[in-house]
């Protein structure tokens, strides 16, 4: 009897079954794998967004970029009579401004339409400037910046269409001397206009392609007319057919935002501007990169 009394204490004084607190090897090869996967996939999704894209399969966006410019400069012109896509016009008219200085009625008043012109061309030069530095950055023919800097180009779209939503502003002018935006906010709106056409100027430039800057016609019509196979028309010649692709969609873009602007005003116009620049962007990411060999 007192032995089977020693064996039940014996029994109950044993220590509790040591538990295994920690994960399994099983569980930690899952996660470890699981890391390794995630790292894998990462460095995979950074290297096809730095990587160059093909410039000669990125005729659709470079021709997007141009019925862009088609349909703002329609929009900025019929409402104050400048273009801020090409700063030409506005350059020698700030010139005109201060010859105006020197003559004999010494007009010293900044008239409207010169401030305005400042202001584009203040605007695209410095777009032109942060997008080429950027731009140096990420490598001007990424798909990062290429994305990047094309819905940059939305944004400052779309900010301009809420802004002149909201000071309900005249879509035409009447004669040139009543521009239809005449308030503090017509500076805004074409303060972000031109910035976005400077921004896309950069990045079209950089891409180094036929359709050049696509915000400007004037080289492109020298390049096409001065070019030796302008007649040769029994075949397909990429640096004369995609500079006749580039002012057809200019003209395409122009028509087109006039009949909207006459339609739904100048405010819708440019959401559906916004919209495009938007589709353009994701299009970026889905350009063929460039063959490694070339």
């Amino acid at each position: 009897m007192s032995t089977a009394h020693d064996k039940i204490s014996v029994v109950t004084v044993l220590p509790p079954p040591v538990v295994q607190s920690s994960r399994s090897y099983s569980s930690m090869w899952e996660a470890k794998y699981d890391f390794e996967n995630d790292a894998t996939t990462m460095a995979r999704l950074k290297t096809y967004l730095l990587v160059e894209v093909d410039v000669e399969r990125s005729t659709v966006p470079l021709a997007a970029y141009c019925f862009m410019t088609g349909i703002i400069n329609a929009l900025i012109f019929s409402a104050i009579f400048i273009w801020c896509g090409s700063q030409t016009g506005n350059t020698v008219q700030l010139a005109l401004a201060i010859a105006r200085l020197l003559n004999w009625e010494h007009d010293f008043s900044f008239h409207l339409v010169d401030q305005q012109a400042l202001c584009s061309l203040i605007a695209f030069i410095f777009a032109l400037f942060l997008g080429g530095r950027i731009g140096d950055k990420i490598g001007c023919k990424t798909r990062a910046w290429l994305f990047l800097g094309t819905f940059i180009q939305a944004l400052f779209t779309m900010a301009s269409s809420i802004l002149m939503w909201e000071g309900r502003e005249s879509s035409v002018a009447d004669a040139r001397d009543d521009p239809a935006w005449s308030d503090a906010l017509s500076f805004m709106f074409t303060g972000f206009l031109s910035a976005s056409m400077g921004l896309q100027g950069v990045m079209a430039k950089r891409v180094n392609s036929h359709f050049s800057t696509t915000v400007a016609l004037t080289t492109t019509w020298c390049e096409l007319m001065a070019d030796p196979k302008l007649l040769d028309i029994r075949r397909l010649i990429a640096s004369r057919d995609h500079k006749i692709l580039t002012i057809a969609f200019f003209a395409l873009g122009g028509f087109v935002g006039r009949a909207l602007l006459d339609k739904i005003g100048s405010a819708n116009t440019l959401g559906i501007a916004a919209g495009i620049r938007l589709v353009i962007s994701v299009w970026w990411l889905f350009v063929p990169e460039k063959n490694p060999g070339l």
